[in-house]
């Protein structure tokens, strides 16, 4: 992920960059997966799951255009208070892992649906401690659940998946015990809707917004939420 002082320069030669330059790993085609055979019921009140998969801003953006989501808000889990900046958290020693927080209505999104969008479209589970041209722990794919039924859900998922072979690899998402989330700076919020011709948003992460309208046409809004929507 480039940083923010950077954001001019490359804006400015978004044109070039796009035209000439080729990363070493774009953003991954979607994967056709099955839903969770384990789900929560239906309940009330609205609902979070933190999840880690790479770079926030694609992350985000994915669930600000999914359905049934509230708001979706980047920032860090994993690591402690002291250490939740982006500075910090960019030297992969801190245990944070860049992280989305999503709060969803489960009469109209279920935390499995979250996860099944989560593994086919918004990352690749299957890279250790990097995605796409990132690297370090810092970008790790992770589920941080917040109680023993989505300890259960994550966990029965990923094994239901392993056993199916629906991907290449292995999948190597962690299931982590949440114990805190920290909002990243301002700046970072909203960073896709913001920033649509920035050339990472462009390369890595516009092709996930594609495959979720693709993938899941039911789930897609066309009109997305923001980090301070509410309902």
């Amino acid at each position: 992920m480039r940083r923010p002082a950077l954001l001019s320069l490359l804006a400015a030669t978004t044109a070039l960059t796009l035209a000439f330059a080729v990363p070493s790993r774009a953003a991954e085609d979607a994967v056709i997966i099955p839903a969770p055979a384990a789900d929560a019921q239906s309940a009330s009140g609205i609902q979070t799951a933190v999840i880690a998969g790479g770079c926030f801003w694609g992350v985000q953006g994915v669930f600000q255009h999914t359905a049934g989501v509230v708001n979706a808000v980047s920032g860090y889990a994993g690591g402690s208070k002291a250490t939740a900046d982006y500075h910090t958290v960019s030297s992969g020693t801190t245990g944070h892992a860049e992280s989305v927080e999503i709060r969803f209505d489960p009469n109209e999104l279920s935390y499995g649906d979250i996860l099944q969008i989560y593994f086919s479209v918004a990352h690749d589970p299957t890279q250790l401690n990097r995605q796409g041209p990132d690297t370090g722990t810092q970008y790790r794919s992770a589920i941080f659940y917040a109680d023993e039924s989505q300890k259960r859900i994550a966990e029965a998922y990923v094994a239901q998946l392993d056993r199916g072979k629906v991907f290449r690899r292995a999948i190597v998402t962690k299931v982590e015990r949440l114990t805190a989330f920290y909002p990243a700076e301002a700046y970072h919020q909203d960073f896709l809707l913001k920033n649509p011709s920035y050339p990472y948003i462009v390369i890595n992460d516009l092709p996930k917004i594609a495959n979720l309208k693709t993938v899941f046409p039911a789930r897609y809004l066309d009109q997305p939420v923001t980090a301070q929507s509410s309902r």
